[in-house]
């Protein structure tokens, strides 16, 4: 049986919702748009952050995995949370997405990290909508 639920992964956004409200206006998207269960996973910088949280299994269990995060760019990818989250879904098999309140990486950078879809957002209503389309590919 494969999965209706998607791990959303989010982290504060610079001058917008902190990573508990990003994370839930994605879900409202995701909900509205698919009636898709989510697993909401908020998270600090800190990419311990991932396994206190059990964040492996939890992803392995989704249908897929959707990053927010403020920015996306080269130069503070590697070595971040969102660039972990991104590796491990990617070997583990599970498609990753992301929600970005901008997006600064070329088709390259974004094909490296292995994202199906990026899309830019910033406030929780543009997060909800991101949802609702992300609803309609995952």
């Amino acid at each position: 049986m494969v999965s209706t639920t998607v791990l959303v992964l989010a982290e504060s956004f610079d001058n917008g919702p902190d990573a508990h409200a990003a994370a839930g206006a994605i879900a409202r998207g995701l909900s509205a748009g698919g009636r898709l269960q989510c697993d909401l996973f908020p998270i600090d910088t800190d990419i311990g952050t991932l396994d206190a949280q059990d964040f492996d299994r939890r992803m392995r269990a989704a249908r897929a995995l959707v990053i927010a995060c403020s920015r996306l760019e080269d130069t503070t990818l590697a070595g971040s949370v969102m660039f972990e989250a991104a590796t491990r879904a990617r070997q583990a098999g599970v498609p990753a997405y992301a929600v970005a309140g901008e997006n600064a990486l070329d088709p390259f950078e974004a094909r490296i990290v292995d994202l199906q879809v990026i899309m830019e957002a910033k406030t929780p209503r543009a997060l909800t909508a991101a949802g609702r389309k992300l609803a309609t590919l995952v």
